[in-house]
């Protein structure tokens, strides 16, 4: 039995070297899931898994989104009597303000990074605010591969949250959810100092479900442009949508473990500095600006840096077809059409998987963002 297991690792390492990192699987409970475009350690353990014959779970796919049953001024409705709160939206942009005062121009980009992984796992239900659930228990979006240690933010929609609350004469009326696409569209605006400005359709309810294994939808650092369009189109969201909302890389920090294994690819002296940045590639949970021209603003700085001064091979691959580098050029040459395209781009994304009715063990409004209701 020893042999065998022995040979079995030697397998599975030679598996790894030959296939790479952009296949990466990951075993999870009693399945495995398909990562793509993750870095090489999620891939081995996802090797065990394939040799064992454990299935994996495929992603979900989803028509385009339309926001059927959601409203912009939901809560400002009073026809809407178990949901008025005209004082929530107002809420939740002090929330976000504060948090910038306080943190940094970085806690805004966090907020837009929470909503779109919200958004690509189970669909705009605040899923990916859960500690744990009654099915998933601790395993929840949190711990998957994407959003470990990486995600932040959560602090800030408790906050709004509470706020929402006091807003509402102390009921509980606003969804973690609604109050998760507010906050993005807060952060959008402060952050392209007022360029990308737009309503948020409103009225969904909370999940009470959470799966670590799920995560398997968001797309890697490493995808290639056919896996992102791919994953975009899994989520009914096109080509164009993906190449616009890859702006929001313009601001944010990133692990210094994405990208280290590209700087041959990027410019000479950009990559110089990025390494010494991550301590000669030896520090992998070191951040670094992922724009570095105008690092805090949410622009169209982002497309004048491909594909020399990108981090990620997921950015670079934007310019290697002839109809996304030309949307790329476009957005080079027209910042206000692409404001304009993201701000559109974002309210799509707000749209996936909406959940707008109260369903009994299914859905909810959370009293707590971050654990369901008793």
């Amino acid at each position: 039995m020893a042999a065998a297991g022995k040979k079995l690792a030697v397998l599975v390492a030679l598996l790894a070297l030959l296939v790479g990192p952009s296949a990466g699987l990951l075993g999870s409970g009693p399945g495995c899931s398909v990562y793509v475009g993750w870095p090489v350690p999620v891939f081995l353990r996802s090797l065990i898994c394939g040799i064992l014959g454990q299935p994996y779970t495929p992603p979900i796919w989803r028509a385009e989104p339309t926001g059927a049953g959601l409203s912009v001024g939901y809560y400002n409705n009073p026809n809407n009597t178990n949901s008025y709160c005209p004082g929530a939206e107002a809420a939740v942009r002090k929330a976000v303000e504060n948090a910038i005062y306080q943190q940094g121009r970085g806690i805004g980009a966090g907020l837009i990074r929470l909503f779109f992984h919200d958004a690509f796992v189970r669909g705009c239900d605040a899923s990916v605010l859960l500690r744990s659930t009654a099915l998933a228990g601790s395993a929840t979006e949190m711990e998957g591969p994407p959003n470990k240690d990486s995600l932040r933010g959560f602090e800030v929609i408790d906050a709004a949250k509470e706020a929402t609350k006091a807003a509402c004469g102390g009921r509980n009326v606003v969804s973690c959810a609604d109050i998760l696409a507010f906050a993005a569209r807060d952060a959008s605006d402060i952050l392209s100092g007022g360029k990308i400005s737009f309503p948020v359709m409103a009225g969904r309810y909370d999940g009470r479900e959470s799966f670590a294994n799920e995560t398997v939808q968001l797309p890697g650092p490493d995808s290639s442009l056919q896996e992102l369009q791919m994953m975009f189109a899994a989520q009914g969201l096109s080509s164009a949508d993906m190449v616009t909302l890859s702006g929001a890389h313009s601001i944010g920090r990133a692990r210094c473990l994405f990208f280290t294994g590209r700087l041959s690819a990027m410019d000479p002296d950009y990559a110089r500095r990025l390494n010494e940045n991550c301590n000669g590639t030896g520090s992998p949970n070191n951040r670094v600006d992922q724009d570095p021209e105008t690092s805090d603003v949410l622009d169209n700085q982002y497309y004048k840096n491909i594909d020399k001064f990108v981090l990620f091979r997921s950015d670079a691959v934007l310019v290697s077809s002839p109809a996304t580098k030309q949307q790329v050029d476009v957005n080079v040459a027209n910042p206000s059409r692409w404001a304009s395209d993201f701000a559109a781009a974002m309210v799509k994304m707000g749209n996936i998987g909406v959940k707008t009715a109260r369903i009994p063990n299914e859905t909810e409004i959370r009293d707590l963002c971050w654990r369901v209701n008793a």
